[in-house]
């Protein structure tokens, strides 16, 4: 189980794996009970059993009837109480908790690949993101491509990123080390490998890891609108890569790319675009 939903390392993931375990447990009260009888019944009723009553005109007691409909009934409204107070106990837009400042990582969603930029450092990377431990994540997500759904599995959640809106989800990272992150909505040829590595580290590595990226300019080049146009093609198995800087206007360009469309059908290269705050729809 090591790596996925039942191995959390974060609160959320820890939240819902204690859910999924509790409504198991109780759907186990009807479901080995009746499990048990169904080969004691088989048993008991099979043809070589001559002691076995035939009683075809048998009328079913009242009390026993309501007995058996009962239990299922009160699980069933048991988990219905669980399964409503966590819904909205872990929606993904519920902030995180905690005296660390949340970071905001910002998604695209590409064919077949993640775009991260992070907004404060100023910097971007394909595939891979890096953030430090027990510090809230604040993600914002789109796409400019076919619908994804983003999930970091020992981190919880997942939600989806679409074209022309902007989803959020907060997660957290108790644990230093690192997790795989996958789409888990199938959008065409490159699926499979439209995974990412996500990184948990020390405050103080990860502003090492940030002044690299910033100042490593000759091997990480900036991220103008030009070279996300060429990003944004069709490609699959994408290794990481890295971004020094990023021009601004990038993701919300993004964002209204599908709202109004240029004629080349890019994103426009003009510094000064901008999201029009009043637009309808951005956020979901």
């Amino acid at each position: 189980m090591s790596g996925g939903v039942f191995d959390p390392q974060g609160p959320i993931a820890l939240q819902e794996r204690n859910v999924i375990v509790l409504v198991v447990c109780i759907m186990l009260v009807v479901a080995i009970p009746m499990l048990i009888l169904l080969y004691a019944f088989a048993w008991k009723y099979r043809a070589g059993n001559k002691k076995a009553k035939y009683d075809p005109e048998h009328v079913g007691n009242a009390w026993r009837q309501l007995v058996w409909w009962a239990i299922p009934a009160v699980i069933i409204v048991v988990i219905a109480i669980i399964n409503w107070k966590s819904t909205h106990a872990l929606a993904p837009t519920n902030a995180i908790a905690s005296n660390n400042p949340p970071l905001t990582i910002q998604v695209v969603a590409l064919q077949w690949k993640w775009l991260f930029i992070y907004p404060a450092q100023g910097i971007a990377t394909v595939n891979y993101i890096q953030f430090p431990v027990n510090t809230p994540l604040h993600f914002e997500l789109t796409a400019d491509g076919p619908m994804s759904s983003f999930w970091i599995p020992q981190l919880g959640s997942q939600i989806y990123a679409m074209a022309a809106m902007q989803t959020q989800m907060n997660l957290e990272a108790d644990t230093i080390g690192e997790y795989t992150g996958k789409d888990t909505e199938i959008n065409g040829a490159g699926y499979a490998g439209m995974t990412f590595l996500a990184k948990s580290t020390s405050q103080a590595d990860f502003n090492t890891w940030v002044a690299s990226v910033q100042n490593s300019t000759s091997t990480h080049p900036a991220l103008d609108m030009n070279t996300y146009n060429a990003l944004a093609e069709p490609s699959q198995n994408n290794p990481p890569a890295y971004y020094s800087s990023y021009n601004k206007a990038l993701y919300n360009a993004i964002l209204i790319k599908y709202m109004a469309p240029m004629a080349t059908g890019t994103v426009e290269t003009s510094t000064t675009s901008t999201m029009p705050a009043n637009m309808p729809g951005m956020q979901m």
